[in-house]
């Protein structure tokens, strides 16, 4: 049986057209989980964390520290000791804006909000053994290389980079993490 948290719901019209601005969830906001599974709350390090638990699969929903789905769907999910990020792109979530200046900055804030969900769910950046980066445009490539490699100095996960056709709210870049403690 698998179950997702509510998500952390950003105030605006939430379609994803704009107007859309993060608000970190209220700290006693409760996981919705399925009849059975039980609930965690967990705080610290400034990360409020809600977590459906089935078993060894937990789905992590960081509500300060990474902007709020903007779909049905966990930004991570632990199964065992390996942890499956959600796609994360270039919102700064206390604005809700895109970080300014192209697709370096943006590059820079999706991996700052890979960086809080993996710490939500008690991972590092050093546990990241797998990536998956997409590019609205293929020529942002170097761009983005150059800040990727500022954070995986040693040992640097597998990586896939591609280009597509269009990412969620006009994104340039979004990243997605596999980890492994």
């Amino acid at each position: 049986m698998t179950a997702a948290p509510a998500p952390a719901r950003a105030a605006g019209r939430g379609d994803g057209r704009g107007g859309d601005r993060a608000r970190p969830a209220r700290l006693h906001r409760r996981a919705r989980c399925a009849p059975g599974v039980r609930t965690l709350a967990l705080v610290g390090f400034g990360l409020a964390i809600a977590a459906c638990s089935s078993g060894d699969r937990e789905a992590i929903s960081a509500a300060v520290g990474a902007p709020a789905a903007i779909g049905p769907y966990s930004q991570a999910v632990r199964v065992g000791d390996t942890l499956y990020l959600a796609g994360q792109i270039g919102v700064d979530p206390t604005t809700g804006d895109f970080a300014p200046g192209g697709v370096g900055p943006q590059t820079r804030q999706a991996l700052e909000n890979c960086r809080a969900v993996l710490a939500a769910a008690g991972f590092t950046l050093a546990d990241v053994v797998q990536a998956q980066v997409f590019l609205e445009d293929i020529d942002d490539f170097a761009a983005m290389n150059d800040v990727y490699a500022g954070y995986f100095t040693r040992a640097p996960p597998a990586r896939a980079t591609v280009a597509v056709a269009g990412l969620p709210r006009g994104a340039r870049v979004e990243i997605m993490l596999t980890a492994v403690r």
